[in-house]
């Protein structure tokens, strides 16, 4: 009997114990894998809003500098200088042909020639329109002439001494001088006009050289003769016109110098 009652007293014990803790603190039975796989079920925390960066009131009124390759990488900078400017690209263009006014300006046309040999030998001398023609039909036109006199004699050695002005039709006008020894079977002497075409002269200081009798044509027009002369590419063809007797052939050059000179070589 007095077992029951101690048990009854310490039943009632018990259940004023619980009756006093809050409903929170009640035991609840969890099953461990549910717990575990409703971890796994749970979604993720929604990500954390970013705070606005407050604006720099300076910067809102600057436009923002623009990305350039200088920025980027300063080796490409290098490497961009060190390379050469790309090409343009290429238009079409036709090149113009030489013109005839062009070829001109380089030679002395006709008309100055002839009007330049007349002040030499005199206007209407029979037989220079002939010769001139002759020799501008074969040769062309020259880009140089000289104008001048001439003095010689010879008894199988001859001697000739000569001046004028030469005339270059891009360097203009400058005095020279020549003399011309010759040997061969000529006796006689005489005083000639001279007019002396010149071509392929590009370069007049190239003149003041010795100039031997070269293969060519001889022309024979009227009182006219004329010889050719070449040196290189320079040609000279002297048209004399002369009064005195001359008679037989010889061989000689001519030696053009800068001054005049009495020795003939």
């Amino acid at each position: 009997m007095a077992k029951r009652l101690r048990a009854a007293v310490t039943a009632a014990g018990m259940l004023l114990c619980l009756g006093a803790l809050p409903a929170t603190a009640q035991v609840r039975t969890i099953d461990p894998n549910q717990a575990i796989d409703g971890d796994l079920s749970q979604p993720a925390p929604p990500p954390a809003a970013s705070q606005p960066i407050p604006a720099d009131p300076q910067a809102l009124d600057e436009p923002p500098p623009s990305a350039s390759w200088q920025d980027v990488d300063p080796n490409l900078q290098t490497q961009s200088e060190a390379l050469p400017p790309a090409p343009a690209p290429a238009t079409p263009y036709a090149s113009p042909a030489p013109s005839t006014a062009t070829a001109a300006a380089d030679t002395y046309q006709r008309e100055d020639l002839f009007a330049a040999a007349e002040g030499v030998f005199g206007k209407g001398a029979e037989g220079l329109a002939g010769i001139l023609e002759n020799i501008l039909g074969d040769q062309g036109e020259p880009n140089a002439y000289i104008a001048g006199r001439e003095a010689s004699g010879a008894f199988f050695v001859g001697l000739r001494y000569g001046s004028g002005i030469l005339s270059h039709r891009i360097e203009g006008q400058r005095p020279v001088y020549w003399t011309g020894p010759s040997v061969g079977f000529d006796v006689g002497g005489d005083a000639n006009k001279v007019f002396v075409l010149v071509y392929n002269l590009y370069d007049s200081q190239e003149l003041y050289k010795r100039f031997p009798a070269g293969e060519g044509r001889a022309y024979f027009v009227g009182g006219f003769a004329a010889s050719y002369l070449r040196r290189g590419d320079t040609v000279l063809i002297p048209i004399r016109l002369g009064v005195g007797y001359r008679l037989g052939a010889n061989i000689g050059y001519m030696n053009f110098t800068e001054k005049s000179r009495w020795l003939p070589f």
